[in-house]
């Protein structure tokens, strides 16, 4: 073995004492102090700013935005009440004018009164068939008759009889002062 440590020592460079003694200190270790770097604060600041900003600025015409669509429908919904009440005055004049009453009343300021017969008129040949007969000129009869209340809604009479005041007066009832004294235990008097 000790022929290889000799080839090995042989191989290697004859270094001079001054020479090692200047490896030994450059190559003893030695603490370096860290260099702490810090981050510049002034873009992360201007950075979070912008973001909460941006989020007030945007969380503000979300809510604008939705105060006026409030408002609109508010509106939509009150003209549509509007425009249902319209309808329905509309729809009851329309009822009004088609009640028979009103066209009957309409036609008789016109002149018109009921037909006895009535006649068929042939578009195709011109012929007439039934009896036409013209209008006697009687009045359209516009009110109809009133209706006669049953009977059995008409409650019964009642009648008093003599009876019941005659009762009453035997009874001592009717005098007032005769039971209080009879009660007393006091004498009867005419009075």
């Amino acid at each position: 073995m000790s022929s290889t440590a000799a080839q090995v020592r042989s191989r290697l460079p004859r270094v001079t004492p001054r020479a090692a003694q200047a490896a030994v200190q450059r190559a003893r270790l030695s603490v370096v102090p860290r260099v702490r770097t810090r981050a510049p604060r002034v873009p992360f600041v201007t950075l979070v700013s912008v973001i909460l900003l941006g989020g007030v600025v945007g969380l503000l015409m979300f809510n604008t935005s939705m105060q006026q669509a409030s408002f609109q429908a508010t509106a939509l919904q009150r003209q549509a009440s509007d425009l249902g009440a319209r309808q329905e005055a509309l729809e009851l004049d329309l009822q009004a004018l088609r009640s028979p009453a009103r066209i009957a009343s309409a036609a008789q300021r016109q002149g018109m009164v009921i037909p006895t017969s009535a006649g068929i008129l042939d578009l195709g040949t011109g012929r007439v068939s039934g009896a036409a007969v013209p209008a006697d000129g009687a009045p359209l009869p516009l009110t109809p008759p009133p209706a006669k209340r049953p009977s059995l809604l008409d409650p019964p009479t009642v009648t008093s009889t003599s009876r019941s005041t005659s009762a009453a007066t035997s009874t001592g009832r009717g005098r007032a002062d005769t039971g209080n004294a009879r009660r007393a235990g006091a004498p009867r008097t005419r009075g």
